[in-house]
């Protein structure tokens, strides 16, 4: 009677245990399902599922590992991170009416025009472009304006410059009172004037500075 009662004992623990591993093990693998489309989603991100983005905009998808003329852009591209898009290194128009070229800044008594030169005490990171006082600047590329920029010079912030952006490239665009803050522009389209520079630096050479918004060396479009 005794040995009876423990097999009974028993085979209610393996009818629970059973029923519990029913339930147990389906639950975990669809934990583990549902985790995977949760990584899955994480890792496609903002990551373009095709090459349309790229295209569209006139680049080309390849590993940024081979020389680029352009400059490469991220997050275009199927696949993996190293594939990015690199873009033509398409010339930018003149930003000075009346000049043939950009012209960038050389050295005077206030510094240099160059990226990564040193200027007032600093690192440039961006590039003078030669301009008379009061000249016409135009716009660089075709794209959008949104809204004034400001930055800090010797302990106040001068707000002088505009930012103009599209799908490829986005600029700060100083030293110059532009016609409007917002709308959008044609590449060659006159954005505004050079503000005057002599009246409180005597001597240094007049110019307009451009800045990429993430800090990069624009010399390759210019």
């Amino acid at each position: 009677m005794g040995i009876s009662y423990e097999n009974d004992k028993k085979a209610r623990k393996r009818k629970v245990q059973g029923k519990e591993m029913k339930i147990t093990r389906p639950d975990k693998r669809l934990t583990i399902i549902g985790r995977g489309r949760e990584v899955l989603t994480r890792t496609r991100g903002t990551k373009s599922r095709n090459d349309m983005d790229c295209t569209s905009i006139g680049g080309i998808c390849q590993h940024n590992t081979y020389i680029c003329q352009g400059r490469y852009l991220k997050d275009k591209c199927r696949g993996e991170i190293s594939r990015q898009c690199c873009t033509p290194a398409a010339v930018w128009d003149t930003l000075c009416a009346g000049s043939h070229h950009n012209r960038v800044r050389a050295c005077d008594s206030y510094g240099c025009g160059g990226f990564n030169s040193r200027s007032d005490g600093g690192i440039h990171k961006g590039i003078d472009i030669l301009c008379s006082d009061y000249g016409i600047i135009n716009a660089p590329f075709s794209g959008n304006l949104v809204g004034p920029v400001g930055r800090t010079v010797r302990d106040s912030v001068q707000n002088d410059g505009v930012k103009l952006y599209n799908k490829v490239h986005c600029v700060k665009i100083f030293n110059i009172r532009p016609y409007g803050y917002f709308g959008s522009v044609v590449q060659g389209q006159a954005i505004g004037y050079l503000l005057p520079q002599q009246e409180i630096f005597s001597g240094i050479t007049s110019h307009l500075e451009l800045q990429m918004c993430d800090g990069s060396d624009p010399s390759h479009f210019i």
